[in-house]
């Protein structure tokens, strides 16, 4: 499988905007499902959102309307457009496969080391 790798995490003041890439080591068009996930500490990891191949997306109710996903399959990344950033949203950001299209469904299997974004004034 490809291997992913994180970045654009840092630290943001609260109302902010941040923009996460997911760079893949080889074609994403055969996957279906992608998707970014997160882990705040003290919590589990946790769906934030997910995009089908074809462009069709599901968000958290938590980031719903503020966070943005999507996939250049041509360039084999993925993005999470974040904005109006809030304390709440700080945790470890990681992308992944994803076999439903649900952001209630966690991948299993290998993480990489994902990015950290954290929302402090």
């Amino acid at each position: 499988q490809v291997q992913l790798v994180e970045s654009g995490g840092g630290l943001v003041q609260p109302g902010g905007s941040l923009r996460l890439s997911c760079a893949a080591s080889g074609s994403i068009f055969n996957i279906g499902v992608m998707g970014w996930y997160r882990q705040a500490p003290g919590k589990q990891r946790e769906g934030v959102a997910v995009i089908t191949t074809g462009g069709s997306t599901k968000y958290a109710d938590s980031v719903y309307g503020r966070f943005t996903i999507s996939r250049d399959n041509a360039k084999s990344t993925l993005y999470l457009q974040m904005s109006s950033l809030q304390p709440e949203d700080t945790a470890v950001y990681y992308c992944n496969t994803g076999l439903m299209f649900s952001v209630f469904d966690i991948p299993t299997g290998s993480w990489g080391q994902g990015t950290q974004v954290t929302v402090s004034s």
